[in-house]
């Protein structure tokens, strides 16, 4: 058994099949999903499967089994029989659909159903979170390439996963074969359940051999992810609800998982607790200290729980007791599972998440702890780590920046497999953005030019003023997104996006300002001043549309600021209909932009005007002429020609 499944499956679903010769069959089938047992679940289901029955509740439980065991690819089979027999679901359906296609590499199609997903539920945060970062791949692809990874030198052909380090030892949890005659199975996995082992680090950073660790820790269920106190005279361990030679089991008699501690005397582990907040109704498991080691951070489906698992912290106080679990709230935990906690040296919280936007299953994120314990910006640490399947179980040595993380990823050794890595570039480092502000229209360098930056959220951040050379410089974070805002008195404000890759020293950003007081002068068009759309006649028409009120206000605004100016409206159409035609078209167009401007209060001696038709054409579309619509587009304009201003 794989307790990193145990933690966030608790979710039992209720099932009515159609009676039928097989319904026996499917009765057991059900009576083991309900108790947990997966893997036979899942033999009597594919068996009915296979002899062409086809049952909305069976894919369910088919891709269900799979799902919850991690084994995604298989999962997807079932699920996509399941939407191709009824494409309407309940929403989970969806999320769990698309977390498959994931293991496939369908993006594509895995990012449709996450928009259904939200569709049906807006409130789910794991929906809002797909909704508001569509473009998580891209930043996903900026966090990745910063670890150098292989095999950690100790797999078996069984799971192994959840190391952590102390006294230059590196403890997991394996199910590997320890030669014991009679091996207990647990029903979900039909795999051996998993004990405690540990290995000697050499100096090169190898591993010896692992061996098994102590029998008192180690019992004849399922033990994994230890943490030790700094003096390490202190374990905490997970464990199933096994005490004393005595099982514990929850209303629906399954044996769930609880948090133990243990004591160092003699050099023998000893006086093993469970802690005060655990319950036979609901599990908790992987635990991690804080840095200061007042605070044990574990994950749980506790009440208060806001998906299938969440992480919390638990006060340790100077007596030795516990406060009560806190939920670290919406900040870190979603609707989906949050587990295996990590604190690194630097105060930064990792874990594993399927909730948040990743690349399947389990990915691992990083967020930093502030001092106020509030969380930093929730990120992706990205690829090679982070896969297609379940990664997790991440530690790092903030000081060498290597460490350990778990994957069931393909190429593996067993279902789970330890990996050591080395990180050879920070997530969060710093470049120099910088950059010149010019003039648009003569490329004169701007001093003195205002400039704002702003994070993804527009949330100022830093501001400056240029330079006599124009310049300006900000100190930034790599894989972010920034909005930087140039200002400067008589120009056009410009806002530029960019996204800040860490490859480089610096990252150049450039921007160009255009003159907020344009000159006018006898023979200015004021349609090209003021930058006035080509159309605002539909095709063949001479109404003016409602939203070209908005464009000739421009030109009336003008109008009004120079009480002696007078323009003259010129309309003009493309080539087809014939001349006469166009040359009356473009007449009523001219008369009805006059009138427009007459009806806002314009005296009618400051405006003439008259249509061109198609007699003045811009390009090569005349008659007889192949051109696109847009080529037609550009010959259908007007002028708005200054021909006097006293």
């Amino acid at each position: 058994m794989k307790t990193k499944n145990l933690i966030y499956t608790v979710l039992v679903f209720c099932v009515c099949f159609i009676g039928t010769a097989q319904k026996t069959v499917l009765n057991k089938a059900e009576k083991q999903y309900d108790q947990y047992a997966y893997i036979d679940a899942i033999s009597i289901y594919e068996k009915v499967a296979e002899n062409g029955y086809k049952d909305e509740k069976m894919f369910q439980r088919l891709g269900n089994a799979y799902y919850f065991n991690a084994e995604l690819t298989k999962a997807l089979k079932w699920y996509d029989a399941l939407f191709l027999l009824n494409s309407q679901q309940e929403a989970e359906y969806y999320y769990r659909y698309a977390q498959a296609l994931k293991s496939t590499g369908e993006y594509a199609k895995s990012d449709k159903m996450l928009a259904s997903f939200y569709e049906k539920t807006k409130l789910d945060s794991r929906g809002i979170l797909f909704d508001k970062n569509k473009n998580y791949l891209d930043q996903i692809k900026l966090n990745s390439g910063r670890f150098e990874i292989a095999d950690a030198g100790i797999n078996s052909n069984q799971s192994d996963y959840g190391s952590t380090i102390s006294n230059n030892k590196l403890f997991f949890a394996s199910a590997r074969d320890t030669g014991i005659v009679s091996k207990k199975t647990f029903r979900w996995t039909n795999k051996s359940f998993t004990n405690l082992f540990v290995a000697e680090m050499k100096a090169d950073g190898s591993l010896e051999d692992p061996i098994r660790f102590e029998r008192k820790i180690n019992s004849k269920f399922n033990e994994s992810t230890p943490v030790f106190t700094k003096d390490g005279k202190t374990m905490y361990f997970t464990r199933n609800n096994f005490l004393g030679g005595k099982k514990g089991k929850d209303d629906r008699r399954i044996t769930l998982l609880k948090l133990y501690k243990a004591d160092l005397v003699n050099n023998k582990w000893t006086n093993i607790k469970e802690l005060p907040f655990n319950s036979d109704q609901y599990s908790v498991a992987h635990p991690v200290l804080s840095l200061d080691e007042t605070k044990l951070y574990f994950a749980s489906d506790m009440p208060g729980t806001l998906g299938q698992s969440d992480l919390f912290s638990v006060v340790i106080n100077s007596d030795g007791t516990y406060g009560e679990p806190k939920n670290l709230g919406p900040a870190i935990n979603t609707e989906g599972r949050e587990t295996f906690p990590f604190i690194a040296g630097d105060n930064e919280l990792y874990f594993a998440s399927d909730g948040r936007p990743g690349l399947g299953g389990l990915d691992i994120f990083v967020a930093k702890i502030k001092d106020d314990s509030s969380f930093d910006k929730v990120q992706n640490i990205g690829e090679p780590v982070n896969t297609r399947f379940d990664d997790f179980a991440f530690i790092i040595d903030k000081d060498t920046r290597k460490g350990f993380f778990s994957s069931n990823k393909e190429g593996g050794k067993g279902s789970d497999d330890i990996y050591k890595f080395t990180e050879t570039r920070k997530l969060n480092c710093e470049k120099k953005l910088s950059g010149i502000i010019t003039d648009l229209k003569t490329d004169e360098v701007l001093a003195d030019t205002k400039v704002m930056l702003f994070d993804s959220n527009f949330q100022q951040i830093a501001e400056t003023t240029t330079a006599n050379d124009g310049s300006y410089n900000f100190l930034v974070n790599c894989n972010n997104m920034y909005h930087v805002r140039a200002l400067k008195t008589d120009y056009e404000t410009v806002e530029k996006k960019i996204n800040i890759e860490p490859t480089g020293d610096k990252t150049a950003l450039d921007i160009k300002l255009d003159k907020q007081i344009r000159e006018v002068a006898v023979g200015t068009d004021l349609a090209k001043t003021l930058e006035i759309p080509i159309i605002y006649f539909d095709l063949d028409k001479y109404f003016i549309r409602s939203d070209a009120d908005f464009e000739l206000e421009k030109v009336l605004a003008v109008l009004k600021q120079y009480p002696a100016m007078k323009i003259d409206v010129r309309s003009h159409t493309d080539s087809r209909q014939t001349e006469k035609y166009n040359m009356v078209l473009s007449n009523r167009r001219a008369k009805a932009t006059i009138k427009w401007f007459i009806g806002k209060g314009i005296a009618a001696s400051r405006l003439t005007g008259q249509g061109y038709g198609e007699s003045k054409l811009v390009n090569k579309c005349s008659d007889d002429v192949t051109c696109t619509e847009q080529e037609h587009q550009l010959n259908r304009r007007s002028e708005f020609v200054i021909v006097s201003m006293k």
